[in-house]
């Protein structure tokens, strides 16, 4: 969108970046879909971010805010070498810091410090600066929002489903980056570049279960046999036949990624 409605926001729970961004999604609960939009017209005017407002955010919804804005970071950083070396370190940073700071804003979010660098961070993980220059995925959020479109799931929970599998799955172009994440962010110094993206995958999901994030469809609904099949075939009737970083991940590789997170 061009054009939009001014207006500013005052922020309650830091995750989506939404009061320096200019994104949106939006679920029609009738058809089971959810689709991002976005566009210059629907950036705020202003925005008001105050850590006080964290010590009123349910537990679960912390733990969902901190799972969000860490996996926005990844699909912005997971990609391959591109030479962005200021870029890489400012997302690495961004992720250093969610870790060091989650379990003191888990376990008292009235921590000022605490709470105000969580808010920041997730401020920055999806203001549009750590993406400029550097190739970027998506495919993470892709198939997670159809999670949230046929079951209702968490939006930051159904990123946590996919992302590990995902990385699974694409090992072979991702694993130069998940090794350097892997040193970087979890101090992972021991292997080469494969064990090092092994461990640096199995990091991030122990991060995910660290904050109560469970990370496998069956732990959410009985009824996913059909699901991977489901959205295969929805990415095939709107043409998304070219995800990812390389565009080249179609619906075939999805339904994979999507059976593997059972």
């Amino acid at each position: 969108m061009e054009e939009g409605l001014p207006f500013g926001t005052v922020l309650t729970l830091p995750a989506t970046a939404s009061e320096m961004n200019s994104g949106a999604v939006v679920s029609r609960e009738e058809t089971k879909e959810k689709l991002a939009m976005g566009g210059p017209g629907l950036f705020p005017k202003f925005s008001v971010l105050d850590p006080t407002a964290v010590r009123t955010v349910p537990e679960r919804q912390l733990a969902n805010g901190i799972t969000d804005a860490f996996t926005h970071v990844l699909e912005q950083y997971m990609t391959y070498p591109a030479g962005g070396h200021l870029q890489d370190r400012f997302a690495e940073s961004i992720m250093q810091t969610l870790i060091e700071v989650a379990p003191k804003v888990m376990e008292d979010p009235s921590d000022y410090e605490a709470a105000s660098n969580f808010m920041w961070s997730c401020t920055m993980a999806l203001n549009g600066l750590i993406q400029k220059g550097v190739p970027t995925d998506w495919a993470v959020h892709a198939m997670g929002h159809e999670l949230t479109a046929l079951y209702g799931i968490d939006h930051a929970r159904t990123l946590a489903i996919i992302a590990p599998r995902h990385y699974e799955e694409n090992f072979g172009h991702k694993k130069e980056k998940l090794a350097q994440y892997g040193e970087r962010v979890w101090n992972i110094t021991d292997g080469d570049t494969d064990t090092k993206a092994t461990k640096a995958i199995e990091k991030t999901e122990s991060f995910f279960h660290s904050l109560n994030i469970d990370t496998k469809l069956s732990d959410y609904t009985d009824d996913y046999e059909e699901t991977a099949q489901i959205i295969a075939e929805r990415f095939k009737e709107r043409g998304w036949t070219g995800l990812g970083e390389h565009k080249e991940l179609g619906p075939d590789q999805v339904k994979t990624i999507v059976e593997k997170s059972y």
